[in-house]
């Protein structure tokens, strides 16, 4: 099976409704596998590690964005 990791800079070129968008489904996805897990009906339990660090990788590009948003006006 191939690696289905996410790099850094793919995250960082997406706009910001697309990296809305995308959070949402991971959350949705990772609800599923922690439902699948506590019924014991989860096949590939690496998914729940990928799942996490994606949405870890996009949160923190979100804060990045809305941190240098932030710096400039408080600079003043």
């Amino acid at each position: 099976m191939a690696k289905t990791t996410v790099k850094t800079a793919d995250v960082r070129a997406k706009t910001d409704k697309e990296l809305e968008t995308r959070l949402s489904e991971l959350r949705k996805e990772q609800f599923n596998l922690r439902f699948q897990k506590a019924t014991g009906q989860l096949a590939n339990t690496a998914r729940v590690g990928h799942v996490r660090k994606e949405i870890a990788k996009i949160t923190t590009v979100v804060g990045e964005r809305h941190r240098a948003t932030i710096a400039p006006s408080k600079k003043k």
